[in-house]
């Protein structure tokens, strides 16, 4: 089968792949700054993280900030996706590897670590684990498809370096 005839753009499984993308963000936004945007409102910041207050630990302030900054990095992350998905860019399959990896690592990882600040909450409530296993699912299924897809392969092409790791003029990387 020659190149012309492998499947190439960004329709069919690669749909399913798009739609995950584009709501990715909206997902993470929605979900998120409902949770962390009554912290700074109605005090539970500062009962949280002021010395000598009931609800005090020492770890909740890291725990909180390291939380924001996840998901602040995951939501750039995750339009970068979007872009580098829309332009059709080589990175594309790699980077949505990463984001997945760095997801099955950070969940419960920070599940673990609140373990030190609510010692007598279960360690994965129904929302952690249904999101980890959501990310993990979805991670059995896609991560081998941008392994292993002839249509991933022949479509996520732009930007990417030639053998001698040159870029040519269409900032493509083909040759001529």
């Amino acid at each position: 089968m020659s190149s012309k005839e492998d499947p190439k753009g960004l329709s069919g499984w690669l749909i399913l792949v798009g739609i995950g993308v584009v709501l990715g963000p909206l997902r993470l936004f929605t979900t998120t700054f409902p949770i962390f945007q009554p912290i700074f409102v109605d005090g539970t910041w500062e009962a949280l993280t002021t010395v000598g207050s009931e609800a005090y630990n020492p770890l909740w302030a890291p725990i909180l900030i390291g939380e924001i900054a996840y998901n602040v990095a995951m939501f750039v992350a995750l339009i970068y996706l979007a872009f580098l998905f829309f332009s059709k860019h080589y990175l594309f399959p790699s980077i949505y590897i990463l984001i997945v990896v760095i997801s099955l690592i950070i969940i419960p990882l920070d599940a673990w670590l609140i373990q030190f600040v609510m010692p007598n909450e279960p360690i994965f409530d129904p929302e952690i684990a249904n999101e980890f296993f959501r990310v993990l699912i979805g991670g059995i299924i896609w991560v081998p498809y941008m392994l292993l897809s002839k249509r991933v392969k022949a479509t996520f092409v732009e930007g990417m370096p030639n053998k001698s790791g040159q870029l040519d003029a269409s900032g493509t990387g083909a040759s001529a």
